[in-house]
């Protein structure tokens, strides 16, 4: 790919995934116009504050403020721009698909904008939408909307983003793949070009169909989520087996090209508000058109099940009496979503048995105080919520608590039990204090330490 000129965009949505996106299309010498109907996150832009949780964010604003600019007025955004990126929520419905109520909205004012204006523009929708929406639902709004015709006085195409929270800016410039779904090659060869100039590496480009680019981005999700929860299969099978280690078993796995190493790890159930909601939705779109959606129910199924299975276990542990530490409300460390969260989901099992739960997260509190109230316990910090406490489970990898004392977990003539399900620590530091325990290593086996990792990277690489 390559790029001569810089280009004029409009970003539609400032959340999660578009204020980053904005933030790194100016950053990198864009002009770029964000739009958004919330006046707080105006508000946020124009002070020079990041609007959401994003490591990085805050120290990049600076650099794209000069060719960024914020408004809650779309028309203009796009008579005044080349590309529109559509990056608005997409709720999941109860059925398991999800809503188009703020692309559509969205759609309707860029057909407004059109209509007016002169020159081929080329709108992108980000946003995660179900296969046979672009074609069925979008582009007959944008059609209507601005009189004019896709593929010959506009383009329109579908580009999802692959990328996690906590790490959005590093995976923006350093994608595996860019996924474009394209009504015709202009727009195509328009929308590739752009992205030469925000990838920081070279990545391929697969261009297709809008069909199949929207199979595709949430195929690419649930393979993903049914690759982790083959993992999780087997440490609960390894636990089980005398000597058995999982870490060890999935290290052998991963050394098969055919199967790589990346998200084969052992332990909690997957979460987050991607891998949950793409798996449903590929079961529900499989249950539309009369195919069969087993795999992709029993993976979730699966999923569901591991923390009833942990808190189950917990109650054992106790034996009956005694209170609980959870580190980590988080789905994965680096960010303030704790939506699908294992550690939440716990927190929130074991209050309904009534044991008396302690909780702490470097930055997911707020979020998890609105949905647990006065079910738990809130610790100030991460020595707060292990003090005094029977047993103490680490269920988000957060650096922070790789820092946790030994001295912290002394609860008088009996041993705590810590339960490390991101094998964060050093056991032989802890033997002395607890009893030290790790999800996937069969009974009577003596885990040796951390996971071995490729040099520099974060022990939260593959976190859900």
């Amino acid at each position: 790919m390559s790029v001569s000129t810089r280009n004029r965009a409009s970003v539609v949505g400032l959340g999660k995934l578009g204020a980053p996106f904005a933030v790194s299309l100016a950053a990198r010498g864009h002009s770029v116009i964000g739009v958004d109907v919330n006046p707080e996150v105006r508000r946020s832009f124009a002070e020079g504050k990041a609007p959401v949780s994003e490591p990085g964010l805050s120290e990049l604003m600076p650099k794209a403020a000069a060719r960024l600019q914020v408004t809650e007025d779309l028309r203009q955004a796009v008579r005044e721009t080349d590309f529109t990126f559509i990056v608005v929520a997409t709720p999941s419905t109860p059925e398991g698909g999800f809503s188009l109520k703020y692309v559509l909205s969205a759609a309707r004012d860029i057909g407004d904008a059109l209509r007016e204006k002169k020159g081929h523009h080329v709108v992108v929708v980000t946003s995660t939408v179900l296969p046979g929406d672009t074609e069925h639902h979008i582009l007959p709004e944008l059609e209507r909307a601005s009189g004019k015709r896709c593929g010959v006085e506009f383009s329109l195409c579908y580009n999802p983003e692959f990328i996690a929270l906590g790490s959005v800016l590093r995976d923006l410039a350093n994608p595996d793949f860019i996924l474009i779904g394209e009504s015709d090659p202009r727009g195509g060869d328009a929308l590739e070009s752009f992205y030469a100039s925000l990838c920081d590496n070279s990545p391929p480009v697969a261009r297709m169909n809008w069909i199949n680019a929207e199979v595709a981005k949430i195929a690419v999700n649930t393979f993903v989520t049914t690759k982790i929860t083959f993992a999780n299969m087997l440490a609960r099978i390894c636990e089980r087996l005398p000597g058995a280690d999982v870490d060890i078993v999935t290290s052998a796995l991963g050394l098969d090209a055919r199967i790589g190493k990346k998200y084969l790890r052992g332990g909690l159930s997957y979460g987050g508000p991607c891998f949950p909601r793409d798996n449903v939705a590929l079961s529900h779109l499989a249950l539309k058109v009369g195919s069969s959606a087993g795999l992709a129910q029993a993976t979730d199924k699966f999923n569901r099940e591991q923390v009833s299975g942990l808190a189950s276990r917990v109650l054992a542990w106790l034996g009956g009496r005694g209170s609980v530490g959870i580190l980590g409300l988080t789905y994965k460390p680096e960010t303030n979503v704790v939506e699908e969260s294992p550690g939440l989901a716990l927190a929130e099992k074991l209050a309904e048995m009534r044991i008396d739960v302690t909780v702490y997260d470097p930055s997911g509190t707020a979020a998890a105080g609105a949905l647990l109230g006065d079910k738990v316990r809130f610790a100030g910090s991460a020595e707060q919520c292990v003090r005094n406490r029977s047993l103490v489970l680490i269920t988000t990898p957060w650096k922070e608590f790789r820092r946790l004392k030994p001295e912290w977990f002394d609860v008088g003539t009996s041993r705590a039990v810590l339960v490390d399900c991101w094998r964060l620590l050093d056991p032989a530091a802890f033997a002395d204090r607890v009893e030290y325990v790790v999800l996937g290593l069969g009974p009577g086996g003596k885990y040796a330490g951390t996971v071995p990792r490729s040099p520099g990277a974060p022990p939260s690489a593959d976190a859900r």
